[in-house]
């Protein structure tokens, strides 16, 4: 009994907090989420672990195709983000068939330091919505 109101209140905080939190806390999320599956993805590659390996770049895939769904079309940024997730994609697909570690190492990369500029972009709008 006591582990499912435990349970029970972990999940009212996780749902408070991601209620409480702006657009671009929740986009770094997914970012953060997609990154330490690809990081995933690596660690179990290096390890022959190729389910551990193929579920973890189906969980990225997911994340962004969820990213992608979920774009503002009405910015012009819309569709070069389009056009990456579908790279990142192609690409992620290409890894789990021939477990190519260079190729994960880029899009995890290339993920990483798209992330980063959203980290910026969001710390920027911070600062002049504080002026």
């Amino acid at each position: 009994m006591t582990f499912s109101m435990n349970t029970r209140g972990y999940q009212y905080y996780r749902e408070e907090s991601l209620n409480s939190m702006t657009q671009g806390e929740l986009l770094l999320r997914l970012y953060d989420e997609l990154v330490k599956r690809l990081t995933q993805a690596e660690l179990l590659l290096n390890q022959e672990n190729y389910a551990g390996f193929e579920n973890a770049v189906d969980r990225s895939v997911d994340i962004i195709h969820y990213l992608s769904d979920t774009l503002d079309r009405q910015y012009e940024i819309s569709l070069p983000l389009y056009r990456l997730y579908e790279y990142f994609c192609y690409e992620l697909s290409r890894v789990k068939a021939g477990r190519n570690h260079e190729v994960l190492s880029r899009v995890k990369n290339m993920v990483s330091e798209l992330r980063e500029s959203f980290r910026e972009a969001d710390k920027t709008a911070g600062q002049t919505a504080a002026k």
